[in-house]
C-alpha cells in the first residue's frame, strides 16, 4: 500500500527516515491498547512495554500526524496559567506537585532524545518577550514566583538592552530569558519515539482509526479491519478523536494553530535575528511566537482561528505579522504555511485522569504539550501498573465543559478571543 503522506510542512520535508507501520487487519489481544500516536500514546506505550505489558497503539494516520508533529517545537517551563492561578485551583500541595511533574516532563523528553538518540535539534534556550510596560510589570512577578515560590532560579529577567543579546526586534522592551526551556523538531521527536517504542517491543500500527470503544471491563477497539480487546485502555488523541467519547469532547475546544517558515535566510542572517538561537513567545493573549531552524530559517507563528474555519488571506496575515516583529525580512520570501490542531481546557490547564475503571486519558495540554504530553504518558502508566498517586494530582485539577454545547460553545468562545484581541491593542 502507498504510504499516505504527511501534510505539507517543514517539518514533513526534514523529517528523519522513518518506517511505514502496518495497518491492523483482523483481531489481536494485549495488555494495553492506546489510541492516538502522538507524544502521549508513543511515551504511554515505551514506558508502559519497558514495564513488561504487552501493548497495541493505533494510530488513525501516520505516527506525529496532529499536534506531535505540527507545533511550534517550543518546550515551556510550568503550565498555560501562572503557578499562582494553579494554587488557587488545586491547593499549594498540588500546586507543587504539578511544578514537580513539569520539571519532570522537561527532564523526562531529555532523557529519552539522549538514550534513544533521537536527531530533533533539541536546543534549550527560551525568551518570554515584552511589549507593553503592563507586560514588563508581569515578568517581574513572573520571576519573583518561580524564584521565591519554587526555588527555580534558571530565569533572569532582561531589559531593552539585553533582550538585544537574544532577540533583536524594535518592538519588544524587555523580557524574561529561561534556561531551562527550549526547542526541538516536533515530528522528528514523535518518529523517534515511535522508534524507540517499537524497538522495546510496541505493536505499532498506522492508518488503523478506531471507530468505535467499550470502554468497559475489558476494553475494545475496533478499526475499519479489526479490533483490539486489552485489559486497559488509553486514549490520547487530543483533539483529533473527532468526539468519539462524548463524555471527553466537550471538555475540549479543538484550536487551529498556524505558522510558516522563511527562505533559508543563511547562518549570519538568522543570528542577527536571534543571536542565541533561542525559541521566543511575546505577552499578547493572542501571541506571536518564533524560533530558528536547523537549516537557519525563521519558523513564525502567530496565526489562530477558534471558529475551525481557515482565515482567507491566512498566510499573508501571518507574513504581515513577522515582519511586524523583524522589518528587515520585508524582502524575504515565505517558503511554506501550515496549520493544526491543539486542544485547549476552559481552564487553560491539562485534563488528565480516568474515564472508567480500565480506560485512561489525557489531552488539552492548552499550547504546552511538548514537555507535558510526555509526563501525561508516563503517569498514565504507572496507573495502569498500580501506582496512581500522580495521576492523581492531575485528576484533581477542576475542570468544566465548555459552555453552550456542541452549537454554541464555539461561537461564544470566538467572541471572547475578539475581547482578549482588543486588549492585546491597549
Amino acid at each position: 500500500m502507498t504510504p499516505v503522506p504527511f501534510p505539507r510542512s517543514w517539518y514533513a520535508d526534514t523529517a528523519n527516515p522513518h518506517p511505514v507501520h502496518p495497518v491492523l487487519e483482523g483481531e489481536r489481544r494485549c495488555d494495553v491498547c492506546v489510541v492516538g500516536g502522538g507524544y502521549t500514546g508513543l511515551m504511554a506505550a515505551l514506558e508502559l512495554r519497558e514495564r513488561g505489558y504487552d501493548v497495541t497503539l493505533l494510530e488513525a494516520e501516520r505516527v506525529g500526524w496532529g499536534a506531535s508533529g505540527r507545533n511550534g517545537g517550543q518546550i515551556i517551563t510550568g503550565y498555560n496559567k501562572p503557578m499562582a492561578d494553579v494554587e488557587r485551583r488545586v491547593g499549594r500541595d498540588d500546586a507543587r506537585a504539578l511544578w514537580d511533574l513539569n520539571e519532570e516532563a522537561k527532564a523526562l523528553l531529555a532523557e529519552r532524545v539522549e538514550r534513544h538518540a533521537i536527531r530533533c535539534d533539541l536546543t534549550w534556550g527560551y525568551v518570554l518577550a515584552a511589549l507593553k510596560e503592563r507586560h514588563v510589570a508581569e515578568l517581574a512577578g513572573m520571576e519573583r514566583e518561580l524564584r521565591e515560590g519554587y526555588g527555580y532560579d534558571r530565569c533572569e529577567r532582561l531589559d531593552r538592552e539585553r533582550m538585544a543579546a537574544f532577540v533583536r526586534s524594535p518592538g519588544y522592551i524587555g523580557g524574561l530569558y529561561d534556561a531551562g526551556s527550549g526547542h526541538l523538531h516536533p515530528l522528528n521527536y514523535a518518529l523517534g519515539l515511535a522508534d524507540a517504542a517499537v524497538a522495546a517491543g510496541v505493536h505499532l500500527f498506522e492508518r488503523s482509526r478506531a471507530v468505535a470503544l467499550d470502554t468497559g471491563p475489558k476494553p475494545l477497539v475496533r478499526t475499519p479491519g479489526g479490533t483490539v480487546r486489552a485489559d486497559h485502555l488509553v486514549l490520547a488523541g487530543n483533539a483529533y478523536m473527532n468526539g468519539l467519547v462524548p463524555a471527553l469532547s466537550g471538555m475540549i475546544m479543538p484550536v487551529a494553530t498556524y505558522m510558516l517558515t522563511t527562505e533559508p535566510l543563511g547562518a549570519e542572517r538568522a543570528a542577527s535575528l536571534l543571536p542565541a538561537d533561542v525559541a521566543v513567545s511575546d505577552m499578547n493573549f493572542v501571541l506571536n511566537y518564533f524560533r530558528r531552524t536547523a537549516d537557519h530559517r525563521l519558523l513564525f507563528g502567530g496565526g489562530v482561528s477558534y471558529s475551525g474555519l481557515d482565515h482567507p488571506g491566512l498566510a499573508q496575515a501571518l507574513r504581515r505579522k513577522m515582519v511586524g516583529v523583524f522589518p528587515a525580512l520585508k524582502d524575504v520570501r515565505t517558503d511554506q504555511v501550515w496549520g493544526g490542531h491543539v486542544a485547549i481546557t476552559v481552564n487553560r490547564l491539562p485534563h488528565i485522569g480516568r474515564l472508567t475503571p480500565t480506560t485512561f486519558f489525557a489531552h488539552g495540554y492548552s499550547g504546552h504539550g511538548v514537555a507535558l504530553a510526555g509526563i501525561a504518558g508516563r503517569v498514565i502508566a504507572e496507573a495502569v501498573a498500580g501506582t496512581a498517586e500522580r495521576l492523581d494530582v492531575f485528576a484533581r485539577i477542576p475542570h468544566m465543559p465548555f459552555p453552550g454545547g456542541p452549537m454554541l460553545r464555539t461561537p461564544a468562545l470566538v467572541l471572547a478571543m475578539l475581547w482578549f484581541r482588543l486588549r492585546d491593542l491597549l
